[in-house]
């Protein structure tokens, strides 16, 4: 039966262009990745501009941008909110930068502080094996992936349950003899599929084959994760909405009010105090740690993924129920 059930699905997908639409997705991502992003976002050293009236901190690297006065360094960093002003007049450096983010922060004094000891004996400490195109490579890759997992997961099974809806397939299965709930699992379960697909796809295209084999795994467990949760939200939602018109709306809030705290949180200085309350939040960085390659989330997050997919389950099968009475 579940057999039957995952090839009408099948074909439903294929009637509905949704394996095109992805491979349509798949190919745009890629060359934006390839041909847009890395081009036109590259990262670039912080310029650093010294202000040493006394020449106290000696021959420093070509690197650092010498200013004549107080007002000339304040002046440039007006103009490049991203460089770093050194003032030495006194005799100890002191940084000034436009605050961003901690971490960044961090990097950029570093940076400018080694730009004075540049003839000493002085190595940064490697800190990863991701080159700066390849970091950008996995942190774009990641976003892509967890916007299209959410999209495709949501409105995919939607486009398909209102249409099966308008052709009486709900109310076919409601007097078949067979279990209700291999309904749901086989289109879970084809989504779950195709999304792993994608996700492989997208890693080893826009990441690179060596690379892609190590975070792999990593990533299509994660992807699983968000695939599963977004895919029985999406299911649940249709049983509970009359037409795709209030599904669109069900789908907005979700865009606005879980995407993006989430992408505002993770990639931004914006810290809220209530995201590690956020599952969706949870969730992404443990996409975005798999693609770095960083050690597994802590066994709580997956014990809690595994019961909300389980609740979830239940609260759309008893939804279901509820329509099949409904359309019998």
């Amino acid at each position: 039966m579940i057999y039957s059930l995952l090839k009408k699905d099948f074909q439903m997908l294929i009637s509905g262009k949704f394996f095109l639409v992805a491979l349509g997705s798949l190919v745009l991502y890629t060359l934006f990745i390839h041909f847009g992003y890395i081009h036109y976002m590259h990262a670039e050293l912080y310029h650093v501009y010294l202000y040493d009236p006394q020449g106290t901190q000696g021959e420093t690297s070509d690197l650092a941008c010498p200013v004549a006065s107080q007002e000339e360094l304040d002046a440039a960093l007006s103009g490049d909110t991203n460089g770093v002003g050194i003032d030495a007049s006194s005799g100890v450096p002191e940084i000034f930068f436009y605050f961003g983010s901690e971490k960044t922060d961090n990097h950029r004094a570093d940076y400018a502080l080694s730009l004075l000891q540049w003839q000493k004996d002085y190595k940064a400490q490697v800190v990863g094996s991701n080159t700066p195109e390849l970091k950008q490579r996995k942190e774009m890759c990641c976003e892509l992936l967890f916007i299209e997992i959410i999209a495709v997961g949501f409105l995919g099974i939607a486009s398909v349950l209102f249409k099966e809806k308008q052709m009486g397939v709900i109310r076919v299965h409601a007097v078949l003899p067979c279990p209700k709930s291999l309904f749901i699992v086989s289109k879970i379960l084809l989504f779950l599929l195709s999304d792993l697909v994608f996700a492989a796809l997208m890693v080893v295209l826009n990441i690179g084959f060596p690379d892609a084999v190590v975070i792999l795994p990593a990533v299509l467990t994660q992807t699983a994760i968000l695939s599963l949760i977004m895919s029985l939200t999406g299911f649940g939602c249709t049983m509970m909405l009359k037409d795709f018109r209030q599904f669109s709306l069900a789908y907005l809030v979700i865009a606005i009010f879980v995407a993006a705290p989430v992408f505002l949180s993770a990639n931004t200085s914006v810290k809220m105090a209530w995201i590690n309350w956020h599952p969706f939040y949870h969730v992404y960085m443990g996409l975005k740690n798999a693609c770095f390659g960083t050690p597994a989330a802590n066994p709580v997050y997956y014990i809690c993924s595994v019961c909300g997919i389980a609740a979830l389950f239940l609260i759309v099968r008893a939804a279901f129920h509820r329509e099949m009475k409904k359309e019998g």
